[in-house]
Formats: structure tokens, C-alpha cells, sequence
């Protein structure tokens, strides 16, 4: 196949839809979210007891300028990754490392506690870790 159509945006929406699907048929449903660049950073979520814990994977992103938040139950993490430069007088014939900003959207679950998130940036990953609130112990309500 001619490396031009590879560029088109419609392979990155059938590889996304691709995805999708098979997300249903395997019940791998994400509640992760992609803006402008496919899935970059890739991410891995996971549980603990005490906390959600997620990695992001953004080699070659300065830590210094990645913006991480929580609101109203969702974590974003917008950034931008420069591009490399080949060679002078090199031609390009393939290009697969992504370039340019980007924004990952995670929804939460419910019963982490936002004002306790931790972020560690080391070798191309960051690591979050975000505190699960306490589960709520029943109470015996009187009648009066």
C-alpha cells in the first residue's frame, strides 16, 4: 500500500473504531478519552485498597510542561511533544512518532478523594497516584 494513504486521518478513525469494538465484544470498555492525536500518551490504569494508580507514557515530553488537573470527576493531562528533526538533506519516507499537543481525559471513579493526587515524572512516564476516599460505615438512624 502507498505510504500516503497510511497518512489520511481516516485510517486513525478506523483503527480507533477498530478498537472500540473489539473493547465491546472482549467487555474491555475504557472510560479513558483521546483528543487530536489517537492515544497518545498511553496510559495504564490500575487499582490498589487505598488508591487509583495510572501511568502515562510521554517519552521525549519536558515534564515542566505538562498540565495535569482534576475536575468534576475527570483527570486531564494536556501537554505537547515536539518534533524531531532528520538530518539535513534526509527524506522522509515513514513517520510514526507523533508530534504536537495533546490531551488524555480519564474519568474517575466515584470514590477517589481529589485533593489527595500525587504525580512523579521519571524516565517518559508520569506515575499518578490518586487517593481512594474511605468507605462510609453504616449508621443507625433513630425515628422519632
Amino acid at each position: 500500500m502507498n505510504a500516503f494513504y497510511m497518512d489520511l486521518p481516516v485510517f486513525e478513525d478506523v483503527d480507533r473504531l477498530q478498537r472500540q469494538v473489539e473493547a465491546l465484544l472482549t467487555g474491555g470498555l475504557s472510560s479513558v478519552r483521546a483528543e487530536r492525536s489517537g492515544n497518545f500518551p498511553a496510559i495504564n490504569i490500575g487499582s490498589t485498597e487505598k488508591s487509583v494508580e495510572i501511568i502515562a507514557f510521554v517519552p521525549g515530553v519536558d515534564a515542566k510542561t505538562l498540565n495535569l488537573t482534576i475536575d468534576k470527576g475527570l483527570l486531564s493531562l494536556v501537554g505537547e511533544r515536539k518534533p524531531l528533526e532528520m538530518n539535513s538533506g534526509a527524506k522522509r519516507y515513514a513517520h510514526e512518532r507523533f508530534s504536537g499537543s495533546f490531551r488524555r481525559v480519564i474519568e474517575l471513579p466515584q470514590n477517589v478523594d481529589s485533593s489527595s493526587v500525587e504525580a512523579r515524572y521519571s524516565d517518559g512516564c508520569v506515575r499518578i497516584s490518586i487517593a481512594k476516599e474511605e468507605p462510609s460505615a453504616p449508621k443507625s438512624i433513630s425515628i422519632q
